[in-house]
């Protein structure tokens, strides 16, 4: 398990952007060490800080194993980067990680927090038809990262799983979950503390979707590996 590629990008200008104007998501190799602060990589810019300037969206990842399997789907070719994500991974299952599972990834560590929420810049960054619907249906969202021990990584790092909750959420579970999956919600009920916002939404979705009703997204065909 190792970091293909690490991506930064700066804010721009762009009409597209939505509501701000302005995006940082066209991310770009660097062939240079990084500094891993507190925040995210040096370097690397947010423009929507409302929306992802938190701690807990410090460091984005995505497997290329899993944009192998969008290059299939949508017949383009797919650079490290394009996502918007700061760190291309090969031979780990991001999207399987469970929340709090912690990585060394060169000497800093970073801990998954969450599973990246589609939104109208990465739709018009694509400018892929129904964008938004077939990126939640594939169940492939990547990983946030929050910072846990600064340091710094590059390309060719070891990603090392240092450690995993016993009994945890995936990030494809609070993925599925969060768009009202009634059995990624079962799932994250059995979780000893989850956390209470759950109990109301899947009071929600399980109240109006009978026990056999199938999954409300389409669930991930495989896993990266």
């Amino acid at each position: 398990m190792r970091v293909l590629s690490v991506n930064v990008g700066t804010a721009v200008e762009a009409e597209w952007a939505g509501r701000l104007r302005r995006t940082a998501i066209d991310k770009r190799r660097i062939s240079h060490r990084v500094g891993v602060l507190a925040n995210g990589l040096a370097g690397d810019e947010r423009a929507d800080k409302e929306h992802h300037g938190s701690p807990d969206q410090a460091v984005y990842s995505y497997a290329r194993e899993d944009y192998d399997w969008w290059e299939r789907e949508i017949g383009r070719e797919l650079r490290d980067g394009l996502f918007g994500e700061n760190l291309t991974t090969s031979g780990l299952d991001v999207t399987g990680a469970v929340i709090g599972e912690r990585w060394r990834v060169g000497s800093a560590v970073l801990e998954v927090s969450g599973p990246r929420i589609p939104c109208v810049v990465f739709r018009n960054w694509m400018d892929e038809p129904g964008w938004v619907k077939r990126f939640t249906a594939a169940g492939r969202p990547g990983a946030y990262l929050r910072v846990v021990e600064l340091g710094e990584l590059g390309a060719g790092d070891s990603v090392e799983v240092l450690s995993r909750p016993g009994a945890g959420i995936t990030v494809a579970d609070w993925f599925r979950g969060r768009h009202g999956d009634a059995d990624a919600l079962r799932r994250i009920l059995a979780v000893p503390g989850h956390d209470v916002e759950w109990d109301a939404m899947a009071q929600k979705v399980l109240a109006r979707r009978p026990p056999e009703t199938g999954p409300a997204v389409g669930e991930r065909p495989g896993a990266a590996v």
